[in-house]
């Protein structure tokens, strides 16, 4: 029994990470284009 919810234990910390890696790539996404869109509204603006 015990065995069983440790391994029940592992997946659910598994699929935290999963969900939280996912978040970080999707979060350094969005500030990669955050930056671009900040570049060029400098490079336009003449800074």
């Amino acid at each position: 029994m015990n065995l069983r919810l440790d391994m029940n234990v592992q997946k659910l910390e598994a699929e935290r990470l999963r969900k939280g890696k996912v978040k970080a790539e999707e979060d350094l996404d969005s500030l990669k284009t955050d930056y671009k869109k900040l570049h060029l509204l400098m490079r336009n603006a003449g800074l």
